[in-house]
């Protein structure tokens, strides 16, 4: 059976479109004009990618100011599409010249500036989703967990989550606050499969939300990586695509992950329409268990035990 175009976080809790536009490249090579922009949103709204994941850092700080350029040319409505944000991450920048090394802030004061920023930048009045970027070893949940509070008290963000958090980093600033962190964004593919053995998809399962995945197709090293492990790994998908009839290995990398019962939420990092439109493909691609274990099998070089 072929995925929902749609799929809530937590029961009950906010959704978003099955796959996701990620905008971290949008300023890789020539910076694109606000018409630009306001095309590529449309592309990925009419394919069905509703949801648009930023990061503050994004573009050295400067992409959520470019994609809100392109937004403002957008004539839908704000309620149709999903915008997601990050913060926590301090680079050293030349747009952030306060910053002496890169760092981790994850105080009341940083989240809610940042918010407020991304607000303005993206050129809307909320944010669906707010997530901390990174985990932070000075993290003091009770201060993170009241930031969320009063920005979600305040209207500015709808729904919070985290990011490349453990289960346990997780679960602590999950017991400070009175609503769901409703995601973790893990990084996740065919060739860095960690996560399944690690506890952090049994955690989203026990606690029912779904995990928002980056580098689904692990940064490129699928397609250009020249060890044995990425050639057995094309090899497995290049079969398994003929099978599937879909003759397009990064299409069943991603049906690979939408496989997983832990509803991963695949974040696409193309700026190509081309390339989401043969992406989006995989939520009508459903792999046969032989064929999702015969890919890991490939990944991992050897036979489940």
């Amino acid at each position: 059976m072929a995925s929902e175009r749609r799929i809530e976080l937590v029961p009950g809790g906010p959704s978003l479109s099955r796959l996701v536009f990620g905008a971290w490249r949008l300023l890789d090579g020539q910076k694109p004009s606000a018409d630009a922009v306001a095309k590529l949103i449309y592309t990925a709204i009419d394919l069905g990618l509703t949801s648009f994941d930023h990061a503050d850092i994004y573009g050295g700080y400067e992409v959520e100011e470019a994609f809100g350029a392109g937004l403002a040319r957008f004539k839908g409505r704000r309620d149709s599409i999903e915008l997601i944000s990050k913060c926590g991450i301090m680079l050293k920048s030349a747009n952030r010249p306060e910053n002496r090394l890169k760092h981790y802030d994850t105080g009341a004061g940083h989240i809610v500036a940042s918010v407020e920023r991304s607000l303005k930048n993206l050129g809307t009045d909320y944010l669906d989703l707010l997530l901390i970027h990174r985990p932070d070893p000075l993290m003091d949940a009770d201060e993170t967990a009241a930031a969320f509070e009063r920005l979600v008290a305040d209207g500015k963000v709808r729904a919070v989550g985290v990011s490349n958090f453990t289960p346990q980093q997780f679960d602590l600033l999950a017991s400070r606050l009175p609503f769901h962190l409703v995601t973790n964004q893990i990084e996740h593919s065919v060739l860095e499969t960690s996560a399944l053995t690690d506890g952090r998809f049994d955690h989203a399962q026990r606690l029912r939300y779904a995990p928002m995945i980056w580098s689904p197709l692990g940064g490129g090293s699928l397609f250009t990586g020249d060890g044995a492990r990425e050639h057995k790994v094309r090899a497995a998908l290049t079969l398994v695509a003929a099978e599937a009839g879909v003759h397009d290995i990064a299409t069943v990398a991603i049906a690979w992950l939408l496989r997983h019962p832990a509803r991963l939420v695949p974040v696409l990092g193309t700026m190509k329409p081309e390339r989401l439109a043969q992406l989006v493909r995989a939520v009508d691609v459903t792999l046969d268990r032989q064929q999702w274990f015969s890919i890991l099998e490939a990944s991992e070089g050897r036979a489940v035990p």
